[in-house]
This record gives structure tokens, sequence and C-alpha cells, in this order.
């Protein structure tokens, strides 16, 4: 992306405003709205922001969890377990989405950014919301957690925060459409949108979704806080809340999948084998997979068995159906073009010959491969009426977490990166060795951690609890002795996941604010590939190394089907 204007367009002496807020990538052609691009790097920089806040009290969090160590008091547990929700399921992912949405909606549709005032007003209330509810968590006002359910009560400014930065959130997703409304009056793209464009569109609608629940809960709970309101019913508030907690990771999950396929094009010169199915299967997340909040409710008196069985089986499989159809679609799009640049030998050539110094390209297959094979097979597991009862209310379910939010969405957005860094700031990346371990370190520290927790669940371990041993309590219990090598090995994986996320954001800082300018397509260490040719005629499959590894994937998931359904005889004792 060249300095250079594009077109300035002198007319009668003056500078032509339409072109003027205009530059030409060198690097991709596309026309950047100079705007628009200011926006997306400060939403950036401040998700960064969050995501070092985040890590840091995680840490903290994994040495108190370990017995042996136990860091914090039973105080300050409870209010960094509220500080690192905040921060990294809320502040770090919405502020690197919101600067996504922009990028996917001005700079790949070639158009400009409908009104930057408002953009700044909603980066502005973002801000303020992450800054006054983080000052309210620290000083002690709101020892809630995350989930704030009543009748725990914060201090009225913290509700205030979460409801600034969540109006902010929703001004920057009218924005996104705003955008595509005038690429689509201006025809700047062809008959449709882009894929990824199309799947950010999915996530900013399920995000419309999330944040209209959380303004229907918040609100009122601000009122309660202030006294206005006499009580808000724990029932209503935690049903119509996890419209909002868990909602908010679908749109983490339809932004991930859409960097995916831009990284497939991207890295190999990849496309989707199928786009209409890819499409439909966006398309069946907005209508179900906002359903899937229902399994935070298992265990509630407040809703009957059948809305719980419907909303946790038959409604939700036909999200995982759309979460299936992409773990197919996702790696045969990199296969399929591996393919015809000539990788052809055998089922699995196309994947030893693939980029794997790219550490873009070695994020996003490390987030599928993390993001299928822990987050997704427990997710469906644990979603169930039936087996989620085995590790409700456990540490298994942050387990679960970790290997979504963190090992997918968090991992998918560290490596896309590695291209945005040279593309929208116009820096070099400083550290590039670093940059290609950097994925592996935090995926391998991130799996040890997400399954030591989800065993440590599946052994009785409780979540949010200061002191599992339940020292000085009126009672003990003896968990099984294998509970001591999984704590350990939990805080093995924790510090290698931080260690790793301090390079990342070490190179990241060092790149945007001292890296050597980019000044052409000769400065990009990462190469954009050309897009794929066109495929020869030939017999079978056209990804059969994908097919295989998918099988394998369905293969794993029986068996964890089958242990946890034998898991659940042996705790009911049926015979």
């Amino acid at each position: 992306m060249s300095n250079s204007i594009q077109e300035t367009g002198v007319l009668n002496g003056n500078v032509s405003t339409t072109n003027s807020i205009f530059r030409t990538c060198d690097i991709t052609g596309f026309k950047v709205d100079l705007r628009s691009e200011k926006l997306i790097r400060a939403n950036a920089v401040a998700s960064v922001v969050s995501l070092l806040m985040a890590v840091v009290a995680a840490l903290l969090l994994v040495f108190t969890r370990y017995q042996p160590v136990h860091l914090l008091n039973a105080e300050w547990y409870y209010r960094l377990v509220t500080f690192h929700g905040l921060n990294a399921l809320i502040f770090w992912i919405i502020f690197f989405e919101i600067a996504g949405l922009y990028f996917g909606s001005t700079v790949i549709l070639n158009t400009r950014m409908c009104s930057p005032r408002w953009g700044w007003i909603a980066f502005a209330m973002m801000v303020a919301g992450l800054v006054i509810s983080n000052i309210m968590i620290l000083i002690g006002k709101a020892d809630v957690m995350l989930t704030s359910y009543t009748p725990l009560k914060a201090h009225p400014l913290y509700y205030l925060g979460v409801i600034l930065f969540a109006v902010g959130a929703l001004i920057g997703v009218i924005l996104f459409f705003g955008n595509l409304m005038i690429a689509r009056r201006e025809r700047t793209y062809g008959d449709s949108l882009p894929l990824v464009t199309y799947g950010l569109m999915t996530a900013a609608i399920i995000a419309v979704i999330t944040l209209a629940s959380g303004a229907i809960i918040y609100i009122p709970t601000f009122l309660w806080s202030l006294g206005l309101i006499q009580n808000v019913d724990p029932a209503m508030y935690k049903l119509i809340w996890w419209g909002l907690g868990h909602s908010s990771q679908q749109i983490n999950v339809a932004a991930m999948v859409s960097i995916w396929y831009m990284t497939s094009f991207l890295t190999v010169g990849g496309t989707s084998i199928n786009e209409k199915v890819s499409r439909t299967a966006f398309v069946l997340y907005i209508l179900f997979i906002c359903l899937a909040s229902a399994h935070h409710l298992l265990t509630d008196p407040g809703v009957s068995s059948a809305w719980k069985v419907w909303n946790t089986s038959y409604a939700m499989y036909l999200a995982v159906l759309a979460s299936m159809i992409h773990a197919f679609a996702v790696p045969s799009s990199f296969e399929s073009a591996q393919r015809r640049w000539g990788y052809n030998k055998g089922l699995f050539e196309w994947l030893t010959k693939a980029p794997w110094g790219n550490p873009a390209f070695s994020s996003i297959i490390l987030a599928v491969i993390g993001f299928g094979f822990i987050g997704g097979t427990t997710g469906v597991i644990f979603g169930m009426e039936q087996t989620n009862i085995i590790v409700h209310n456990t540490i298994a379910i942050p387990g679960h977490f970790k290997g979504t939010v963190v090992i997918g969405t968090t991992l998918t957005f560290m490596g896309i990166t590695y291209y945005l860094i040279p593309l929208i700031f116009r820096r070099k990346i400083v550290g590039m060795g670093w940059a290609k371990w950097q994925p592996w370190l935090f995926f391998i520290g991130i799996a040890l951690l997400s399954i030591s927790m989800i065993v440590l669940g599946q052994l009785g371990v409780p979540r949010r609890h200061w002191d599992s041993t339940f020292s000085g309590g009126p009672f003990t219990y003896n968990f099984n002795p294998a509970v001591d090598f999984f704590w350990t090995l939990m805080m093995l994986g924790g510090t290698i996941a931080f260690l790793s996320v301090c390079i990342w954001i070490g190179i990241v800082v060092v790149s945007v604010f001292f890296g050597p300018r980019v000044n052409g397509p000769q400065d990009m260490q990462l190469k954009i590939s050309p897009l794929a040719p066109e495929a020869k005629s030939h017999k079978g499959f056209e990804a059969p190394g994908t097919l295989v590894l998918t099988l394998i994937f369905l293969l794993v998931f029986l068996a964890l089907f089958f242990l946890n359904w034998k898991w659940l005889a042996a705790t009911w004792n049926v015979r």
C-alpha cells in the first residue's frame, strides 16, 4: 500500500476531496480510505493493550489455582477473575473485531468509510468503557466476576463502563453496515460480497443480537445498582446475560473462520472449493449458533427440560453442521491450491510442502487443529444436557474456553497480524525469527493448559474457586491423586502461553512503533501468493488429504463422545 494518494484529482486548482482520502496499495492494489485506516490502527492498538492486561492477570490466576504456590489471597483472586474475563473475552477480542470490520468493509471493498466521525466517537466510548470498568475492578468495587450474576452488586460505574463499551461497539457494527451500503451503491465489488466480508457480515449480524441482549439486561442492572430499581430477578438475569456472554463468542467464531479463508488466499492463493456451501454455513451460524447459549442454564430450574433439550441438541446440531462444513472447506482450500501449484504426491505432500515458515499460515493451521480437536469436541459434548452434568461448573468449562476463544480465535488474530502490520501500519516485522516460533509456543502452551483444565474438571475440580483443597472448611474432599500432575501441567502450559504472548506483543509493539518502513512489495517479508492456477481435470476427490484428516477428526470425536457417556454411566451407576 503506497503512501501516495490515489488519483489526487486536482480540479480548478483544488484537490478533489473524494480522491484525496484514498491511497492506493502498491502491494494489493486496493484503495485504502486513510480515515478508515487510522481507525483500524487505533482499535488494533487498543486490542493489544487489552490482551496484555488479560494475560498478566491470567498468569497470576494460574499460579493461584496451583495449590503449592497459591499466589493471591481470596479477595484478589476473585478480583482478577473479573479483570481477566472482561479484558480477555470482551475488550481484546471486540476491539480487534471492530478493526477487522472496518478493514473488511472499506479496504477489501475499495470503498470509503461512511462516517469517520462516528467511528472516533465509537472508539472513544469503548476506551472510556474499558478504563472505567477496569478501574472499578482494581479498586475493589466490582468483585462480581465477568458474569456479575445478581444479587452480586458492583459499583454503578462498572455497569456504566460495560454499557459505554457495548454502545461504542454497536456503533462500530452499524458503521460496518453503512460501509457495505456505500460499496453496494457505488458498485465497488462484483455480484456478491467477497467471502471474507460475507463472514464478517455474519459476525456483525450476530453482534447486533448479542449487544441487544447485553443492553436488555445491563441497563436495568445499572439502574438497580443506583437504587432506582428494587431488584433484578437472578433467574431472568442469567437467562438474558448468556444471550450476551455466549453469543459474543459466536461473533468470534464467524470472524475467526473469515480470517481462515482470507489467510488461505494470502498464503497459497486458495479459495473455497464450493463457495456457496461455505456461505450457507455462515447463514446457519446466524440462525442457530446463538441457541447454544442454553447449555449454561442446564442446571437451572427456571426453564423447562424440553427447552433445554431442544436448544442443546437439535438446534445446536445445525450450528455444529456449519462448523463441520468450515472444518472441511478451510483445509481443503489450502490443499486444492497446493495441488494446483504441483504438490500432488500422495495424500499429504501439499501439507508437508506448505509454507510453514510463514507465521500467519502456521497460526491458522494450528488454530484450526486446536479449535477442532479441543474446543469443538468438548463444545458439543459439554453442550449436551446429559453429558454436561459431569463437568457443569467445574474447571473443565473454562478449559473448553481455552480451546475455542484462545487457541482458536486469539491465535488466529495473532497470525493475521503478521500481514496487517506491513499492510496497514506500513512497517516491517521486527524479529521474524521469533515470529516463526511464536505460534507453536502459544499452541503448545494453551493446549497443555486447556487439556489439563478439562481433565481436572472431569475429576471434579470446581471452577472459580480460590482454594480447591477446602482448607479450613467444615468438610474436606480428597481428589484423585492424578490432579496433582495435571495442576503442574496446567501451570507449565500457562507459563509457556504467557511467554508466547509476551513475544507476540513485543514483536507487534517494536514493529509498529520502531520497525523499518514498508516502501513497496520488495519490503514484504511474507509474500502474498497469486491466485492458484486453474485446476486440471482429475478423477476422484479434489482434496483427498483433507477428507482423510476430517475422518480422523470424526473418529477422535466419536471416541471422546463414547468416553463421556461411559463416564456418565459410571457416575450415575447405570448398569
